[in-house]
């Protein structure tokens, strides 16, 4: 699959805001590495900015793993670590500046910041990709979505967190992945990227792409943080959102087969993963 030409050719007079400033909610105590691999994952696939919005008990020691080009914004956090709703009016003034959002990765389930996100993604005027923590705060307020006119939700649910949204098992979305994925985004006016094995990803006129790079080495903890962060970049650059679905799915699976050769599936880590991006961008230019 050939890229389109934002994600190939660059103007010579370009400038970092021209490829989007991208904002990421992410990380608890327990998964401070979700933050992380998401961010890494966006830089990599072109961000002319990123920034993580984490806890502040976790930002020195993030501050020491994440990339250097990763900027954090420290935000208030309840008792146990995780992030609080009372930092609401705090993110919707540093959105002012922001292309993209990003809400999940690590989060955790906490009970203000699921009240948090919610409110983010019902009240935010801006293109956002919603993963992990970010799909559990929906169970059970799935209508959030189906009010929702004015700026593009892209949901990225494994098959679990898939059947956690529909009180479906994940037997039954695995064996109709196509036809519930359609049905999603109709009714819920978003882009879904349905993954695993043949990624689907659809969006709300019917269009469905089925994506045929992967392998099972991708199968490990940090994968769907990994496209996460693609998918808002591309967003980043322009793309309309069923193309920076499509095209980043394609280049995260195309980046675990070259992992894969030298790694090998078994031995693969996520990480690998996003060292191979550039790589697979290359081919695919």
């Amino acid at each position: 699959m050939r890229l389109p030409k934002q994600l190939r050719l660059r103007k010579l007079d370009s400038h970092k805001k021209d490829f989007g400033h991208i904002f990421i909610l992410a990380g608890s105590p327990r998964f401070s590495g979700a933050a992380v691999l998401c961010a890494e994952a966006c830089m990599r696939s072109g961000a002319g900015l990123v920034t993580l919005g984490i806890p502040k008990g976790l930002n020195n020691a993030i501050i020491k793993i994440k990339p250097k080009e990763v900027m954090t914004l420290p935000l208030e956090e309840t008792q146990k670590g995780n992030l609080s709703f009372i930092n609401y009016n705090k993110i919707k003034r540093f959105l002012r500046d922001i292309d993209v959002v990003v809400i999940g990765p690590g989060l955790d389930k906490h009970i203000s910041t699921q009240r948090l996100v919610r409110k983010l993604i019902y009240e935010i005027n801006r293109p956002m990709v919603i993963d992990a923590d970010g799909l559990n705060a929906l169970v059970g307020h799935l209508d959030l979505l189906r009010v929702l006119c004015f700026s593009t939700r892209i949901l990225t649910p494994h098959p679990g967190e898939m059947a956690r949204l529909l009180d479906k098992t994940t037997e039954e979305v695995q064996r109709e992945r196509k036809d519930i994925a359609k049905s999603f985004s109709k009714r819920y006016n978003c882009i879904l990227v349905l993954k695993g094995y043949r990624t689907v990803v659809s969006e709300p006129n019917g269009r469905v792409y089925i994506n045929k790079t992967g392998n099972p080495g991708m199968s490990t903890a940090g994968s769907g943080d990994v496209l996460t962060g693609m998918i808002a970049a591309f967003l980043g650059q322009r793309l309309n959102p069923f193309d920076s679905a499509k095209y980043a799915v394609y280049i995260h699976g195309l980046a675990g087969d070259l992992a894969a050769k030298k790694k090998t599936q078994v031995g693969m880590i996520a990480s690998d993963i996003i060292e191979k991006i550039p790589e697979a961008i290359s081919i695919s230019s």
